[in-house]
């Protein structure tokens, strides 16, 4: 699947994004949700940041499915998520 990269202005909590693509005259629309996820949230000792995050997504949203971990920062990481259903439809179509 080819990728490419919108920079979205930081900001606090949930951004949903809706993206409308054409392709090969095709159009398609997808929809993302970026959120910072805080390092002071997580609540159980953990051993590295990775479990860290596991714990914190744990019981998020399962009409969304994770997409893209982002760069961490000290603070909080950056975490996309795709519409569950849309995602199986741009995967359905990828494959050969």
């Amino acid at each position: 699947m080819a990728h490419i990269a919108i920079p979205l202005p930081q900001g606090k909590g949930k951004q949903d994004v809706e993206i409308e693509v054409t392709i090969n005259g095709e159009k398609q629309q997808l929809h993302y949700r970026v959120e910072l996820f805080y390092w002071e949230d997580c609540t159980v000792p953990t051993v590295d940041r990775a479990e860290c995050i596991k714990h914190l997504l744990k019981d998020y949203d399962h009409d969304w499915r994770l997409y893209f971990i982002g760069s961490p920062t000290d603070e909080f990481v950056p975490i996309t998520f795709v519409k569950r259903d849309e995602m199986k439809k741009v995967m359905e179509k990828t494959q050969i």
